[in-house]
């Protein structure tokens, strides 16, 4: 269970704990004698360049409180960047005088559920930092929220039809 920092070095201090690692810091209790598991619920709030992620635990005398937040920066612009430059590279070899190389824009087929590079970045950085922490913590649950706003309506409530 995560626990406080001062809590980590009195059982540290005590002898009743030992470090199992230093990065991220997690200490083992050598011997469990009580004490309860409290339930942690993963939480992740999307965003298009950053991620929230927070561990909430659920204690029964002090309501919800989060054990543990990082904000999650993406690197979706950074993809992109490096596939416009080797797209840009690729299309200046074929203009050079050098060996023919066709152009092959005919057999590009996606797979269903395909997404873009910089999205799948997204995804896989998320869900590798959830299986993480699911190392580390008796999750109960995970909670994603997934929101979308319609910024044009925002700014004019009564847009509609051809305005748009």
């Amino acid at each position: 269970m995560p626990c406080t920092p001062a809590r980590a070095r009195m059982l540290l201090r005590g002898g009743k704990a030992a470090v199992l690692r230093r990065y991220p810091f997690t200490i083992i209790l050598k011997a469990r004698t009580d004490g309860d598991l409290q339930p942690i619920e993963l939480k992740a709030d999307l965003g298009s360049k950053v991620t929230g992620v927070a561990l909430v635990a659920d204690y029964a005398k002090r309501g919800k409180t989060v054990v543990w937040a990082m904000d999650l920066q993406h690197r979706g612009q950074a993809i992109k960047d490096a596939l416009d430059s080797r797209r840009g590279i690729r299309r200046g070899r074929r203009n050079r005088k050098t060996r023919y190389r066709a152009s092959r824009f005919d057999n590009r087929t996606r797979l269903a559920g395909w997404l873009a590079p910089s999205l799948m970045s997204r995804v896989y950085n998320v869900m590798m930092w959830a299986l993480r922490l699911q190392r580390f913590t008796p999750l109960r649950s995970v909670a994603v929220e997934t929101v979308r706003f319609d910024m044009q309506a925002m700014v004019n409530p009564e847009i509609s039809g051809v305005e748009y």
